[in-house]
């Protein structure tokens, strides 16, 4: 008797989550595909999901479905891989340590966000040759940024999610968004030590890729995630809708942050700055809709999890998950690259209790959206 497996495919893939609007739009699949068999699927537009470009060349192998973060084929092994169990007993995820950190270069400190932490990490990485070769997110103008190779401490200040640069001309962007896709860059790098930051839906989608260990997720060799509440997108009538509603000019924004809600630096004149917070639930309608699917806030799959949440103002949280990552933020913090703050019982669980309300939100969250 043969038992014929039904394999889900691309086309299954769209069914079930393009159509849906919960595509995340990470690339994972576009980039194992095209690294197998070449121009089969693929983003043909600026913004949206992939699409069939040659169908003809389909293997329908169904790699593209099970690496997906929408379709979560693959979670009882990541679990058991990373320590995990559910949401319901553990929202924040499995923790080694926690930190409260801020980086003791001057440079990244002022150029960074919040403490400066993971560009001073990856930098401490790449002298050391820990690794060769860093993807980061590079920011191009207020609320849009890219996917960069950063290969040494000028690509890391250049990347900077900081400083913004008032020179470019948003007003002529049609569409831009927080969210960056860092699959692209992937399949670029020939680097056999490489470190990536991502987003929970992008760490997800490689920890797929070497739990099943097929290319290119064989060169990273270390995760570094953030926290994420939800990413922003903007076409022209909702730009010019969130600077109306809020009184902001694109192009009057110095610095964006995000802890326990949205924080925006703008200069109002030469020698005036002023700081603007948002609170999340005031910008539903700028969320790109495929974070509503998402249930993971503190990136959960990652070597090594950082954020704004639970710290003040310079500062980053920073969580160890694997053995790998605690050991890697352990020799930083011996060799004088990282100042953590002395944080006593009471402190930790006032950290863990706030990331543990946020990642509960975005949960329920996710509920709401779909049973909706």
């Amino acid at each position: 008797m043969v038992i014929q497996v039904s394999v889900k495919s691309f086309k299954d893939l769209i069914k079930e989550v393009h159509n849906k609007g919960i595509c995340q739009e990470c690339g994972g699949c576009v980039s194992f595909c095209n690294a197998i068999e070449s121009g089969v699927i693929g983003f043909k537009k600026s913004s949206g999901p992939p699409e069939f470009i040659n169908e003809d060349n389909c293997l329908e192998c169904g790699i593209c479905y099970i690496i997906c973060p929408q379709t979560h084929v693959l979670d009882d092994e990541l679990n058991k891989t990373y320590n995990f169990a559910d949401f319901s007993s553990m929202p924040i995820g499995h923790i080694r340590n926690i930190y409260i950190c801020q980086t003791n270069d001057e440079e990244f400190l002022k150029y960074g966000t919040d403490g400066g932490i993971v560009n001073s990490l990856l930098n401490f990485l790449l002298e050391k040759k820990i690794i060769n070769g860093a993807i980061v997110a590079k920011t191009k103008a207020a609320f849009s940024r890219e996917a960069n190779i950063a290969k040494n401490k000028e690509d890391l200040i250049n990347s900077s999610g900081v400083k913004l640069d008032l020179h470019h001309q948003v007003t002529e962007i049609q569409k831009f968004h927080t969210y960056t896709s860092s699959f692209e860059k992937l399949k670029q790098v020939r680097f056999d030590k490489l470190a990536i930051v991502g987003t929970p839906c992008q760490i997800y989608t490689i920890r797929c890729m070497q739990e099943l260990g097929i290319i290119p997720s064989q060169n990273i060799d270390l995760c570094i995630g953030l926290f994420c509440y939800e990413n922003f997108f903007f076409d022209k009538a909702k730009s010019e809708q969130f600077e109306k509603e809020f009184n902001i000019k694109f192009e009057e924004v110095e610095k964006i942050n995000i802890k326990e809600d949205l924080i925006i630096n703008v200069k109002k004149s030469n020698i005036k700055s002023e700081t603007i917070h948002i609170p999340f639930d005031k910008l539903n309608n700028y969320m790109r809709s495929a974070c509503n699917a998402c249930n993971d806030f503190t990136n959960i799959y990652a070597d090594i999890s950082f954020g704004g949440l639970g710290s003040p103002d310079k500062f980053t949280t920073v969580m160890t998950r694997t053995k790998k990552g605690d050991e890697i933020f352990t020799k930083a913090i011996k060799a004088g690259v990282l100042n953590p703050v002395e944080l006593d019982n009471k402190r930790l669980k006032e950290i863990k209790e706030l990331l543990s309300k946020f990642s509960k939100q975005k949960i329920m969250r996710k509920e709401v959206f779909m049973n909706h």
